[in-house]
């Protein structure tokens, strides 16, 4: 009986502990966004009404979106951004943060293409995500190679892998599962990998 209570409640706490938390990493997140964006929304009603803050971050985004997805919007986020990154902090800052953000999207033809897994005569199969595929010319004609991005510390710090596209195994797992492979550190690798062909 104590065995079973045990073994219940370690499963129990392995299943709320990141539950709890990601509810209140949000909680908290929102909490944020509403502590600033509050103060606007009761100047414009003259009353504080919770989570409108929250409503009104939502259309300030959207807005932005909009904006972003016509024609004399992306021409005039393009310049304002290149006067921002005119500005030394700004630019240290923007930089990096707009690179590793944009390449999660979808849309983006320069952000992380697909989950591969490449052999290292060093430090054996090395899983990493497709960044670039590209030509070299070295003589012997064109050699198709591919740039693949292993992440040694969270997703922000790595390695960059030049290989011959024939040597990448290409793994049938989505950019956001390989993500959560990354994240935490292998335990989410599936017991089963296929390859999908490229």
């Amino acid at each position: 009986m104590i065995l079973w209570l045990r073994r219940r409640l370690i499963a129990g706490f392995f299943v709320m502990v990141p539950l709890v938390i990601s509810v209140a990493a949000l909680v908290w997140i929102f909490g944020i966004i509403d502590g600033f964006t509050a103060p606007v929304s009761e100047r414009i009603l003259g009353r504080k009404v919770p989570g409108l803050g929250i409503l009104l971050t939502l259309l300030v985004v959207l807005a932005a979106g909009i904006l972003a997805t016509n024609v004399i919007g992306r021409r005039v986020l393009a310049r304002t951004e290149s006067w921002l990154m005119r500005v030394p902090v700004f630019r240290t800052v923007y930089a990096p943060v707009k690179q590793l953000v944009v390449a999660f999207s979808p849309d983006n033809e320069y952000g992380f293409k697909r989950v591969v897994m490449v052999e290292d005569p060093n430090r054996g199969m090395l899983m990493g995500v497709l960044t670039k595929e590209f030509t070299v010319e070295r003589g012997t004609g064109p050699e198709s190679l591919v740039a693949v991005y292993v992440p040694t510390n969270h997703l922000y710090l790595g390695d960059i892998v030049l290989c011959p596209r024939d040597r990448v195994f290409f793994p049938d797992l989505t950019v956001e599962e390989g993500i959560r492979i990354f994240l935490t550190g292998g335990m989410s690798l599936p017991a089963r990998i296929s390859n999908k062909e490229s």
